[in-house]
């Protein structure tokens, strides 16, 4: 086989991940609550929306669940961690703020726990902030002696809510921590399996059944009908006659014509199911299957051609590559179409077993065994010989036979000698056509087996090795920490501290067309992020620009940018009408600083879930409700707003300028 030279092919690079637009798991029970849930569950959703960084959705669930009663020292816990989450003590409104202070009234402490100790340290943190001298060092070692758990939660969602002498000490400690737990549980090994859907279970193209036309039939039952007495009339005038020889004959014929039928309709089946594959693998396109049928094989075949790139042998050229094994394509992506076309899964459900596909023809390639069907389908030459000799017995004894016969019966076994040749070369050919189509039904079923345990065994192989998929919170958390480390690098290149700093805001967007997931009812996660902090100084804004590789929480395309506060003419959230959300911030220059922070809609709505509620949460666990309060503070007072929020900042919770709810 000689491949040709004019193959073209499509192929994704990087993050795009081809077939696959948005993936939403259907972890229906991590984020749904229904308004007749009891106050635990709303709770406990509750507390993993927090997780997750939606901490306005948080917040709601567990006041819902607080206003019906259920208080427990865990909710003590949470509900200020929900209140000051992601929030300046200027973003309180004076209703939130009253409640942040006498949350101690309607929230009373049972007993000694770990969460009691919790809450103890937030209270006491919250009073520290507004009491210049309180013993910061004593705070911080009692933050430190807390478990893990509780601490690790507390720097997390104070971190911007407190201010003062303590914002130094708190910041060492923030960053400590999230430098420990930014690649803690495996994460290197376990964050792509967030973006993998829950996979489809393998199904394998049904054998076609045996297709015997009527007609075909009819031969075969007629021609044996009719030949069968002819030739048992020949043998019967041998007997008459007494011819000993020729009778010898008759039955040799009989015996060789058995085993010439055998081995000829092995070696028939076996040169034409070669044929037939060599047919289906040929190299060069064939015109009736050039373009895929519809959309579902355009969209396998183009997951194929990548596959097989992606797996392509060493020292292998691409393009002779993809040539070598198109027809191996067309026959996959076939079977694979035919076999989903009517499930109603999408291919990223059931890309695992093209992949596994994929990688099979490049290990059978390695391994020499890419074209073994040629010699397992090669007729052996002992069933070659066998057919011809044979086939030579039953003509030598057939003639000799009705020789005999015509001598003996004269004019009267001419009649059986002609049935009997026509009728039994009609219902022989019409016999090995049955015998054909039954063969290659068996075989098909034999393949189907095989490659039904194949495929069986891929699917619980796969299933086990997403197992330890990342939860929505594990993602949040990690995320979390990538952001504190790059903030501690911009804080590092300045020169600051983090008292220096009057605010700061980031921006977590998607990275261009980078894979994206969420859990149902979730924030959007990515593969790539573009990510933004602003910081809020004495002497202007500092901006700083990485683009974070999530899966390994590594930065590149870092570049900073430095501007007055005068310069900043106006931040808000441009929606189109595909949903898509897009934050810009214009400086006088005319220049735009935009980032895409939830990408257009492109796969199907879940049927339960609100558009509307999907884009809320994605955009408060990517920080835009407190930039857009920093920002826009920046582009309507300027530098004086800095001034008043350090004022803020200062006075605590008490502060008059709290606007009303």
């Amino acid at each position: 086989m000689t491949p040709s030279d004019n193959t073209a092919a499509n192929f994704a690079s990087d993050d795009a991940q081809v077939g696959v637009q948005g993936i939403v798991h259907g972890d229906v029970y991590y984020y749904a609550v229904a308004p007749d849930s009891p106050a635990d569950k709303k709770f406990e959703i509750g507390v993993r929306f927090l997780e997750g960084g939606a901490a306005g959705r948080g917040l709601r669930l567990i006041d819902e669940a607080v206003a019906s009663g259920y208080v427990t020292n865990q909710v003590c816990f949470y509900w200020p961690l929900a209140m000051v989450s992601g929030r300046t003590r200027r973003e309180l409104s004076a209703q939130e703020a009253a409640r942040l202070r006498g949350s101690d009234r309607f929230l009373p402490l049972s007993g000694d726990d770990s969460w009691a100790d919790g809450v103890r340290t937030i209270r006491r943190l919250l009073d520290a902030a507004e009491k210049p001298d309180v013993d910061v060092r004593r705070l911080m070692m009692e933050l430190d002696e807390l478990r893990p758990t509780q601490r690790i939660m507390i720097l997390r969602h104070m971190e911007l809510f407190l201010d003062g002498s303590i914002k130094d000490q708190l910041w060492h400690l923030t960053l400590r921590d999230a430098c420990k737990q930014q690649k803690a549980g495996s994460r290197q090994d376990r964050v792509w399996k967030f973006f993998q859907p829950e996979p489809a279970a393998p199904l394998v193209r049904q054998p076609e059944q045996p297709t015997v036309p009527g007609a075909t039939w009819l031969r075969a039952v007629a021609g044996t009908l009719v030949s069968v007495p002819a030739t048992a009339h020949i043998g019967l005038l041998l007997v008459q006659g007494g011819r000993v020889s020729a009778l010898l004959a008759y039955l040799l014929s009989i015996i060789g014509g058995c085993f010439a039928a055998r081995a000829g309709l092995e070696w028939r089946f076996r040169s034409g199911r070669r044929q037939a594959m060599d047919e289906a693998y040929a190299p060069a396109p064939r015109p009736s299957t050039d373009t895929p049928p519809d959309r579902l094989a355009r969209r396998i075949d183009h997951q194929l051609a990548y596959y097989l790139a992606k797996y392509m042998p060493n020292g292998m050229d691409r393009e002779v590559w993809l040539t070598w094994t198109a027809g191996i394509r067309r026959r996959i992506r076939d079977e694979v179409a035919d076999a989903y076309r009517d499930m109603g899964f999408k291919v990223d459900a059931f890309n695992w077993l093209i992949r596994r596909r994929a990688a099979e023809v490049a290990r059978r390639w390695d391994n020499g065994r890419l074209w073994s069907y040629r010699r397992e389908l090669a007729t052996p030459r002992r069933t070659m010989a066998t057919a011809v000799l044979g086939a030579m017995a039953l003509a030598a004894g057939g003639a000799w036979a009705v020789s005999g016969a015509l001598q003996t019966g004269g004019p009267a076994g001419i009649p059986s000698v002609v049935l009997a040749v026509a009728a039994g070369w009609i219902a022989g050919s019409a016999w090995l056509q049955i015998a054909l189509e039954r063969r290659r039904h068996n075989a098909d079923i034999s393949d189907f087996k095989k490659l039904s345990a194949e495929c069986d065994m891929a699917y619980d192989l796969w299933k086990k090795r997403l197992a330890d998929k990342p939860d929505d919170g594990e993602m949040a958390a990690w995320l979390d920490c990538d952001r504190k480390v790059l903030l501690d690098e911009a804080l590092r290149h300045y020169r600051l501290k983090m008292s220096d700093v009057v605010a700061y805001a980031f921006i977590e967007a998607r990275n261009g067309s980078a894979t994206r997931a969420r859990i149902q009812g979730g924030p959007w996660r990515y593969r790539k992020y573009e990510m933004k902090i602003f910081l809020i100084t004495a002497d202007g804004v500092r901006q700083c620009n990485a683009r974070l590789h999530f899966a390994d929480g590594t930065f590149q395309d870092r570049n900073r940018l430095n501007y007055r506060f005068e310069a900043v003419t106006a931040v808000h959230v441009r929606q189109a009408d595909d949903n898509s959300h897009t934050f810009e911030l214009s400086l006088m220059d005319g220049q735009k600083i935009t980032a895409q922070m939830i990408g257009p809609e492109l796969e199907e709505n879940q049927e339960s879930e609100d558009p509307e509620e999907v884009s809320e949460v994605s955009l408060d666990a990517a920080g835009l409700r407190h930039t857009l309060h920093v920002l826009e503070g920046v582009a309507a007072e300027g530098k004086a707003w800095m001034t008043r929020e350090r004022r803020r900042g200062a006075n605590g919770l008490d502060d008059p300028g709290c606007p009303a709810a």
